[in-house]
């Protein structure tokens, strides 16, 4: 197990469900973070709590992941202090709507596919380099396992997951002659804020998602990115497909009565 204590993590979507977990676990082992999200009142509590109780050094910073002008001006704003970093954690993403195609929202559809694919490609391309310069860095992207099946309703996610997927086994390969790892995490259900979000704020539909059964939690997917991140140098975790004991694919699982 190689010692992260000390190392630079940069956590994007880190105000809630997978990423503030994988927030606390970095600042338990000693990392400096940089956190990210869109809602900046979460950060400031985060950023305070990983402070008080972990003596971590954190760099916060609220914006909107979709939009390349913002993902510019957070790399310009990154402290010298925090520039090198060691593991990108590209977590931020969004699930909008369960909508056949045809009756789809376009603007749910824009969200997704800006949030989800590039922004994880605007901020890939602004610290991937640096990496590369220093022959250091390990990449971790969030998948899902919608990026290895596809749904009914899910057509535009699952199609945002399938893109990371590609991008994350084209990384790999290019990255190939260098130091730097690439993983990928590719979770099934995950108790999170996520479908809340996806059914637009409507918490009783996101609670049917995981009734009858024991979901991931937060945590779960936070001890993966950690144990990836935290093989020795010539270990690298391509892939991670994990999902609930309870279920088998996207739409097989056991439900109790």
């Amino acid at each position: 197990m190689k010692d992260l204590k000390g190392k630079t993590v940069l956590v994007t979507g880190a105000t809630a469900g997978i990423g503030r977990e994988t927030a606390k676990l970095f600042a338990q082992l000693g990392c400096r973070l940089i956190l990210t999200g869109r809602r900046d009142s979460r950060l400031i509590s985060l950023k305070k709590e990983l402070e008080q109780d972990y003596e971590s050094a954190v760099f916060i910073h609220a914006f909107d992941i979709s939009s390349r002008p913002a993902c510019e001006r957070f790399f310009d704003s990154i402290p010298g202090d925090f520039r090198n970093i060691d593991i990108l954690v590209n977590n931020a993403g969004v699930g909008r709507g369960m909508d056949k195609l045809h009756q789809g929202d376009i603007d749910d559809w824009e969200e997704m596919i800006d949030t989800n694919v590039k922004g994880l490609l605007y901020i890939t391309r602004l610290i991937v380099p640096e990496m590369v310069n220093r022959n250091s860095g390990h990449i971790i992207n969030l998948g899902s396992i919608a990026g290895l099946e596809v749904y009914p309703g899910g057509n535009i996610y699952c199609a945002t997951k399938h893109a990371i997927h590609a991008i994350s086994q084209a990384l790999r390969m290019e990255l190939v002659d260098t130091p730097l790892r690439v993983t990928e995490i590719e979770p099934g259900m995950v108790e999170t804020e996520f479908s809340v979000g996806r059914f637009h704020g409507d918490r009783e539909k996101a609670e049917k998602v995981y009734w009858g059964l024991d979901p991931l939690t937060g945590s779960d997917i936070a001890d993966l990115i950690v144990f990836a991140a935290s093989r020795p140098a010539h270990v690298q975790i391509n892939e991670v497909i994990v999902m609930p004991t309870a279920q088998a694919t996207a739409t097989i699982s056991h439900r109790k009565d």
